[in-house]
C-alpha cells in the first residue's frame, strides 16, 4: 500500500527524536517514517528497539553534513516533510569545540533545506519543513519576564549561536524561497533515554552509583522544564496544524533553580534506594561556573494553547517520577550508555 505521508526525522534516534519517531510511527500506520540519524555518542537504535520491526518504519545511516547522500537520500525517498532535530546540544561540547557545532547545526541544515528546496520546486503547498529549535538562541532572563516568539536573539555560547543561524536561515529560505517552513522553540527537556550528560540523569545516575554531584557556581541558575512526550505532542501538532512560516514556542511552566533540582532528585532517590540518612545531598560539590552561563530561561507557551489547543499533560513531581523511574528500571541501558570512553568522558562534565 502506497504511504500516505513520507515524514523524515532527522536525529530521530537520539532523546528527543526517539520520542518524536515512536510518537508519529505508532500514530499514523499509514505514514512512512524515515528516521536519518549519524549515531553520534548520543544517538542510540536501542532507544527504538520497540518499533523497529514495524512496517512503516525505516532507518538510515546519514551525516547531515554529507551533502551528497542527503540529496540522494531526498531523492530516493521524495519527501513530503521533513522534522529537523538533528544537532550538536551540549553546551560544554560546544566551548571545547565550536567547529563541530557549526558544521552540523548550519551547514547540516543547509543541506536538508536545499535538498527540500529541489524535490519540492513545482509543488510546495502539500510540504512542511519543521525546524526544531531552543530557547537558548533568545539568551539570559533577569529574575522576571518569559521568551515570547519575538524576543530577540542573543546567544551567548557557541551552540546556541550555532542553532541562532539554522533559525536565521530556515526562516531566510522561507523569505526568499518560498519554502514552507514551521519553527518551534522549546525549553530544557527531560524524560527517559536522555544521555547522562545532561542533568537529571546525570544527577540520578551520579546517585546511583555514590558520585559526586557536579553544580556549577551556587546552582542558582533557573531553567523551565519540559516532560519530552508532552514536545512530542507538540512537534505532532505543530507538523500538522501551525501555519506555515510561523514559530511555536513550547515550555513546560516549571521554572527550578538548578541546586534546587538537585535537592529534589536526591530525596526522592533517597527515598526509592532507601537511603533513611539523606546521604545523597552529601554527594553535591560546586565547581566553577561555565563561561557564558545564562541566569534564566522561561517560555511563555500561550500562542501553541490558544492557537493549537496544547499545554502540558502532567505535572513537573509527575513527569520527574516517571523519569527516576525509567531510569532506575532500566539501569543495563544507562550503563551501556555510559561505559568505556563515555564514562571517561562525561565524568569530567559539568552540569
Amino acid at each position: 500500500m502506497e504511504s500516505k505521508k513520507k515524514i523524515l526525522v532527522t536525529g530521530g534516534a537520539g532523546f528527543i527524536g526517539s520520542h518524536v519517531v515512536r510518537l508519529l510511527v505508532n500514530k499514523y500506520p499509514d505514514y512512512l517514517i524515515v528516521n536519518m540519524d549519524k549515531l553520534t555518542y548520543a544517538g542510540n537504535p536501542e532507544n527504538l528497539i520497540d518499533i523497529e520491526k514495524k512496517p512503516n518504519y525505516l532507518f538510515e545511516k546519514i551525516d547531515i553534513n554529507d551533502e551528497k547522500k542527503v540529496f540522494e537520500l531526498f531523492e530516493k525517498y521524495k519527501f513530503d516533510g521533513v522534522i529537523h532535530l538533528a544537532a550538536e546540544s551540549h553546551v560544554d561540547r560546544s566551548i571545547s569545540n565550536p567547529n563541530e557545532f557549526i558544521y552540523t547545526n548550519v551547514i547540516g541544515t543547509l543541506n536538508l533545506l536545499n535538498a527540500s528546496k529541489l524535490i519540492w520546486e513545482d509543488k510546495k503547498e502539500d510540504n512542511v519543513f519543521y525546524h526544531i529549535s531552543t530557547d537558548e538562541v533568545y539568551g539570559s532572563l533577569g529574575d522576571e519576564g518569559f521568551f515570547v516568539e519575538t524576543t530577540a536573539y542573543d546567544p551567548r555560547s557557541p551552540y546556541s549561536a550555532s542553532k541562532a543561524s539554522s533559525d536565521h536561515l530556515v526562516r531566510s529560505y522561507y523569505h526568499t524561497f518560498n519554502m514552507p517552513v514551521k519553527l518551534s522553540n522549546c525549553s530544557n527537556n527531560y524524560g527517559s533515554h536522555q544521555f547522562p550528560e545532561k542533568l537529571i540523569p546525570l544527577i540520578i545516575n551520579n546517585i546511583c552509583h555514590k558520585k559526586e554531584l557536579p553544580v556549577y557556581g551556587k546552582g542558582d541558575n533557573v531553567r523551565d522544564w519540559l516532560w519530552v512526550e508532552d514536545h512530542a505532542r507538540a512537534i505532532d501538532l505543530i507538523f500538522h496544524e501551525g501555519k506555515i512560516g510561523e514559530t511555536y514556542n513550547i515550555g513546560g511552566y516549571n521554572e527550578w533553580k538548578n541546586i534546587d533540582l538537585v535537592h529534589l532528585i536526591c530525596d526522592i532517590l533517597d527515598e526509592k534506594l532507601n537511603r533513611k540518612d539523606s546521604s545523597s545531598r552529601e554527594l553535591i560539590k560546586f565547581v566553577k561556573d561555565r563561561a557564558g552561563h545564562d541566569l534564566r530561561y522561561a517560555i511563555d507557551a500561550s500562542k501553541i494553547k490558544d492557537e493549537l489547543g496544547w499545554e502540558p499533560s502532567v505535572t513537573f513531581n509527575e513527569g520527574l517520577e516517571l523519569t527516576i523511574d525509567w531510569y532506575l528500571n532500566n539501569k543495563e541501558w544507562l550503563d551501556h550508555v555510559t561505559s568505556g570512553t563515555y564514562l571517561e568522558y562525561y565524568s569530567k562534565q559539568y552540569l
